[in-house]
């Protein structure tokens, strides 16, 4: 079998992945994120990879209302760590192209060679209506073809002397961005979308993945891995996972239960509303909402072997390449996670429990 990724989603956010009052609070600090990395590079994860947050959603626990910048706290990351994968987030809305490829091309040396940027477009106006830079014009299928020209951009500029491109989103004149990267970064894309599969497929060497089902989540892992392959290219699927490890599967769903009753039903409002639903639906779906809701993910409560087992199960039947890990308190259990269940893992992967 090959071997699957394993990694982390940092908590470059307050609140981490938890939207109640009652769970571990990660606080948006680069302490708090520094440490989180140094224990995947410690237990043998993968890759690190942050989100770009630009605005919060309020709330009790004022969700997010606190973050850092992805690109500066991961370049600090790539020089405390030796071996993860550090992948950064780069909204193509935000920052020209010749500014982003520089950046990742400073990111690929200070890391020597283990950059990726994972490739975001702007969903949510609140975020970008703050800054003035929220064009409502813009369709979904408009964002995406700016979205490729974008990525167009940044990596003939990784690679070629000059570059002129004239589009309706930005414009390049013999445009130079030198030193290139001794190696192009990973690029990584998020969305399910046809126009993200269609993304995913032609420039993305990672697919960030999320199904209603595990069907749904086989359906489309299957359809971005043959659209590539027409394409001449590899592109690796992602899902998401949230880890709740204790000693037994009981006390496991007992924190699910405790931290499921502190739910924030306010900041789950205004985080459906920041995806378009309308605000009188929004409220009414989170009033009635049940604890799980404070997940952000899909999520495994249980042992070790619970755990392992339940990870091996969706990565196998979804044909995934790997998963983006969670955890609610990313010091304990990540430690836990690296001692019980990333072994046993890893000895699937290689057939030794076959």
């Amino acid at each position: 079998m090959p071997a699957k990724d394993y990694g982390i989603f940092l908590p470059i956010g307050n609140g981490g992945w938890m939207l109640s009052t009652t769970a571990p609070h990660p606080e948006a600090t680069y302490a708090w994120n520094k440490r989180a990395a140094l224990h995947a590079e410690e237990i043998g994860l993968d890759f690190i990879m942050s989100m770009a947050k630009w605005r919060g959603f309020g709330g009790t626990t004022d969700h997010w209302g606190r973050s850092l910048e992805s690109m500066t706290m991961m370049s600090a990351l790539a020089e405390a760590t030796e071996r993860v994968k550090i992948w950064a987030t780069m909204h193509a809305n935000v920052h020209n192209p010749a500014i982003a490829a520089k950046m990742y091309a400073t990111l690929q040396d200070v890391s020597g060679g283990r950059a990726g940027m994972n490739i975001v477009n702007g969903a949510y106006a609140g975020e970008f209506e703050q800054f003035g830079i929220w064009d409502p014009a813009l369709s979904h299928a408009d964002r995406y073809t700016m979205t490729e020209l974008w990525t167009e951009a940044v990596t003939r500029l990784w690679s070629e002397d000059s570059v002129t491109m004239h589009t309706p989103y930005f414009d390049l004149v013999d445009c130079e961005s030198r030193p290139h990267p001794s190696a192009t970064p990973t690029i990584i894309s998020a969305g399910k979308s046809e126009a993200a599969r269609a993304f995913q497929a032609r420039f993305a060497d990672g697919a960030f993945l999320a199904g209603d089902s595990l069907e749904e989540m086989k359906e489309l892992s299957a359809d971005v891995h043959a659209r590539a392959a027409a394409n001449g290219r590899t592109c690796k699927t992602y899902s998401m996972l949230t880890v709740v490890q204790d000693e037994t599967d009981a006390l496991a769903e007992a924190k699910v239960k405790e931290w499921g009753a502190g739910v924030d039903r306010e900041a789950l409002a205004n985080m459906r509303a920041s995806w378009g639903v309308p605000e009188d639906q929004a409220r009414a779906w989170a009033s009635g909402a049940v604890g799980e809701a404070a997940f952000q993910t899909a999520y495994v409560a249980g042992s070790a072997q619970t755990v392992t087992e339940h990870i091996q199960y969706i990565v196998g039947e979804a044909d995934l390449d790997g998963l983006m890990l969670i955890f609610p308190e990313y010091d304990q259990d990540m430690v836990l996670f690296g001692e019980t269940v990333l072994p046993a893992l890893r000895a699937h992967d290689a057939g030794g429990d076959r």
